[in-house]
């Protein structure tokens, strides 16, 4: 059991670098060696310092959620960003999107010739300036296209101005147990046949881009040019569950305290705990186990949320937490937890070295 520094006051974020680091190399050195790019998502850590960990460590750029997301990192130096969502622009947006084109490559996703005529008109002159990646549906039925429809969307991004340099997909479907592999054989054929779809139409592609969390270290070299997984940095509880990370791969845990206890022979012997949704979230796919995991207790179960309470059912042959006892919890959607608060403690070794602040937090458009 991993002890939780005295001057951390719960419930807390708490990263732990060595393993963050050994995260990043890890997944950076798997997707290179096949001769792909690794372009990680950002929204599930939205720190600066860690996107330059990320890129230290031979990251091609950065992808983002939003142009809020997209001018933090400008702002903090990324030199190469990628808005992977099929943006609606309206004058607001045209205007911090030309902010963006003098500060960084920037490319964004379209996913209609409806979006991408927009984007056009709204950016004007700017638009030569902005790569757009037309987005498919490689089998998450999320917002993309079939191949057979890309043609229609680029020609209308480029009679507009926008440069059409690439595909992109998001194979979200990895998320459901036992359909990684699928999920990446199925982005693969999307990415490679609208590609070359597009190519025969006379479009310049150069980035082929998937990629999740999930489905990265599945992917074959070919196809993709680059891969965009964000969770691996931190793995969470869904991660676990998939088996696509072990305990020992968990950079990022809640220090929670006990702040409850029940322990008698009428009803479930349970603990509550002060990591309520407004740290953990309140996201449970219907697989996982619970509302998330303790590192240190596998063998329980986090049976309700309210907002500032963690409920935990106790294993009936196991020592039951003391009141005032602190314990590591391990959200089940990292990405969110994230987005609920300003800043982490960072630890080595079990010391407190930094703390690093959530610069992108609430950057939702």
């Amino acid at each position: 059991m991993v002890f939780i520094p005295g001057e951390i006051d719960t419930p807390a974020v708490v990263i732990d670098r060595g393993v963050l680091d050994r995260n990043i190399a890890r997944m950076n050195s798997a997707v290179t060696a096949k001769g792909i790019a690794l372009r990680p998502h950002a929204k599930t850590h939205k720190i600066p310092e860690i996107a330059d960990r990320q890129l230290r460590a031979g990251a091609s750029g950065l992808t983002v959620a939003t142009i809020g997301e997209a001018e933090v990192f400008a702002e903090y130096g990324v030199d190469d960003i990628f808005i992977a969502y099929p943006l609606w622009i309206g004058p607001r947006h045209a205007d911090r999107l030309r902010w963006l084109t003098a500060h960084t490559r920037i490319s964004i996703g379209v996913d209609s010739p409806e979006a991408a005529a927009n984007a056009a008109a709204q950016l004007g002159p700017a638009a030569s300036a902005i790569e757009a990646l037309v987005e498919l549906d490689s089998g998450h039925h999320r917002s993309g296209v079939d191949a057979g429809q890309v043609v229609e969307i680029a020609r209308a991004a480029r009679a507009g101005g926008l440069c059409v340099t690439g595909v992109f997909t998001f194979p979200g479907h990895s998320y459901l147990p036992g359909q990684a592999a699928e999920a990446a054989a199925q982005e693969q054929r999307a990415l490679t046949d609208a590609a070359n779809i597009l190519i025969a139409d006379g479009f310049p592609i150069t980035r082929r881009s998937g990629g999740s969390t999930p489905s990265a270290l599945l992917t074959a070299a070919g196809a993709a040019t680059e891969l965009r997984p964000g969770v691996y940095v931190f793995g969470d509880a869904q991660q676990f569950e998939l088996e696509r990370c072990a305990v020992e791969d968990i950079a990022l845990t809640i220090a929670a305290t006990v702040v409850s206890r029940q322990d008698t022979a009428h009803g479930p012997r349970r603990i509550v705990l002060d990591s309520g949704s407004k740290i953990l979230g309140s996201d449970r796919p219907a697989w996982t186990r619970g509302f998330g995991r303790l590192i240190d207790h596998l063998d329980a179960d986090i049976t309700a949320l309210s907002e500032h309470h963690a409920t935990v059912t106790w294993p009936g042959d196991a020592p039951l937490p003391r009141i005032g006892e602190r314990l590591r919890v391990i959200p089940n959607h990292v990405c969110i937890t994230m987005n609920l608060v300003d800043d982490v403690t960072v630890v080595d070794n079990g010391t407190v070295v930094d703390r690093w602040k959530v610069a992108a937090r609430g950057k939702n458009n």
